[in-house]
């Protein structure tokens, strides 16, 4: 299991369309992925879920990976926060 802490650039935080793009992006691994803000924390894979986190600009969140391909998950799902921009 690994973590990466990374923080909201985009104005919009991760609201619809980047959640569900991250979303598409984290179910494309077989590894377990939840995203934590504070001292909430829900799958990764569930937009649903994730929306109920209320993740905006400026939030620092967790995102964990655990599984065969958590290094390259973990990579990948930060690169996409990291180049978020609208």
């Amino acid at each position: 299991m690994i973590s990466r802490e990374i923080e909201i650039v985009n104005e919009t935080g991760l609201h619809t369309r980047p959640g569900n793009q991250f979303v598409k992006l984290a179910k494309t691994f077989e590894s377990e992925i939840t995203v934590r803000k504070g001292d909430r924390e829900f799958s990764g894979k569930s937009l649903l879920k994730l929306m109920k986190i209320g993740i905006s600009l400026g939030d620092r969140i967790l995102i964990t990976c655990s599984g065969e391909d958590e290094e390259t998950a973990l990579d990948e799902l930060c690169r996409f926060v990291a180049a978020l921009t609208e």
